[in-house]
């Protein structure tokens, strides 16, 4: 159980997808790859330190045990290096990885696909209607309120998803689409619309919705998400 949690001290750990675009990912380099540091991190270190990371960034937070047993996000991080450590093992294994995620969204309500990268000391609060789209990148240090969602404006193949910056927080129902990236620091307020890039240190607020006219001569698909024209 130890192995299927911390996974194999490999490049693979923590590893972009296959079909991501690894260009865009490298900016963001998170710890969860224990041999990116030349070691193995312990499953009983790694669970302790989210749990400590939860009880530090929530004053609700009253016991480790609390946390432990109550917190939807703790556990969906947990479920989610399980189900990414299968994806990586390589084609064959994606249909269990994809049903081990399925299993940790009903159960949390928090869907992160099996291909994402994410860092270590996520903490997500409260958690209900958060998605994490599958060639999405998450730093280390990063913290995320329900309804988040990091997702793609297109139906194409390869890197589609926000990559994320370290110490980044997210407020409730911000959603961030397509590849951009959110630098390190910055800061995503509650309801915030993202289709561009934000500098590290920076603070994005405020929905970017407007009303047009459907663009004639724009080359996209029929199922392309309207932020596009953002």
């Amino acid at each position: 159980m130890a192995a299927l949690l911390v996974g194999p001290a490999s490049a693979d750990w923590g590893g972009a997808p296959d079909d991501a675009n690894t260009e865009t990912a490298d900016p963001v380099k998170p710890e969860c790859s224990a041999s990116s540091h030349g070691g193995h991190v312990g499953v009983r270190s790694l669970m302790l330190e989210d749990v400590r990371t939860a009880r530090e960034r929530d004053p609700a937070a009253r016991s480790f045990v609390e946390v432990a047993l109550c917190y939807p996000g703790v556990h969906a991080v947990w479920a989610h290096r399980v189900s990414h450590w299968i994806w990586v093992r390589g084609a064959g294994w994606r249909l269990v990885a994809r049903i081990v995620s399925q299993i940790a969204r009903a159960v949390t309500g928090i869907e992160i696909h099996p291909g994402a990268v994410i860092g270590r000391r996520l903490f997500i609060d409260h958690g209900m209607g958060v998605v994490i789209g599958e060639t999405a990148v998450v730093g280390d240090d990063v913290t995320m309120f329900h309804g988040t969602t990091l997702g793609g404006t297109s139906m194409s193949h390869g890197k589609r998803h926000p990559t994320v910056g370290s110490g980044v927080l997210i407020g409730a129902g911000a959603t961030v689409l397509g590849p951009v990236t959110i630098g390190a620091g910055a800061k995503i307020g509650a309801g915030a619309v993202v289709v561009r890039d934000v500098p590290a240190g920076m603070v994005a607020v405020g929905p970017a919705a407007r009303i047009r006219p459907v663009a004639v001569g724009i080359a996209h698909g029929p199922w392309d998400d309207p932020a596009i024209y953002i």
